[in-house]
């Protein structure tokens, strides 16, 4: 029985569950904090993609033992297969890139995606300080380089707004509420959705100390406007 164990389990067992452990940990404190910023692809996403890379890594290393053992006349490429999960990645990463007219988002959930793959290969492989010390820059850079941003950033600042209207609004009515809070609009995207109602993108330029309560309540107030808000 235990000899059947042996088999069923794999020499490597105990190594296999603690890098993929690791990749769990490292790649969810990164997913954490996009989830906190209430971003597409959040704590779960970025937990798969760094234990799935891990996976792939683990099988690269110790998948096809057996038949190199048997075989004197196979090649053993362990980078083989990790190079696929960095190359195919990026269709997770190009699936949380949100474009809207000349505003772009998601690039930053992107990149944590696919660096996240590269940690879980990195674990899978078992170098773990390079993993956590690189776990450790990311997340400096998610959270205090983007305070340390806002801080040196002076003046006036963009702003995106997103309004959900009926057919009836009348956008020099919505035009009117910016230029009575004396806010410079910068873009104007109108969107159309199956339902025939219309998703208006109004990039606006203002000084940090906005009053966005104000303003959602005037723009709130208007005939066929169905909601308000402000998009990162």
């Amino acid at each position: 029985m235990s000899e059947y164990m042996d088999q069923l389990i794999g020499d490597h067992f105990i190594t296999i569950m603690i890098r993929i452990v690791i990749a769990l940990i490292l790649s969810g404190l990164i997913g954490f904090e996009r989830e906190l910023k209430n971003h597409s692809a959040g704590f779960r996403t970025h937990i798969l993609v760094g234990v799935g890379s891990c996976l792939m890594m683990l099988l690269s290393l110790y998948g096809f033992e057996s038949l190199i053992d048997a075989y004197d006349n196979i090649r053993f490429d362990p980078a083989r297969i990790p190079s696929y999960v960095i190359s195919g990645i990026g269709f997770l990463g190009a699936g949380t890139i949100i474009v809207n007219g000349m505003t772009i988002r998601g690039l930053t959930t992107a990149a944590s995606i696919w660096t996240v793959a590269g940690l879980g290969l990195v674990t899978g492989a078992g170098m773990y300080a390079p993993a956590v010390v690189t776990t450790f820059i990311i997340l400096l850079s998610l959270i205090f380089l983007n305070n340390l941003e806002r801080l040196f950033k002076k003046g006036k600042s963009s702003y995106l707004i997103e309004i959900a209207a009926m057919p009836g609004l009348e956008l020099n009515n919505v035009v009117a509420i910016f230029e009575s809070h004396h806010l410079t609009i910068k873009h104007v995207e109108v969107n159309r959705t199956e339902d025939n109602l219309r998703n208006i993108f109004i990039t606006i330029v203002a000084d940090k100390g906005l009053d966005r309560v104000s303003l959602f309540e005037d723009i709130t107030k208007l005939d066929y406007v169905k909601s308000a808000a402000e998009r990162q």
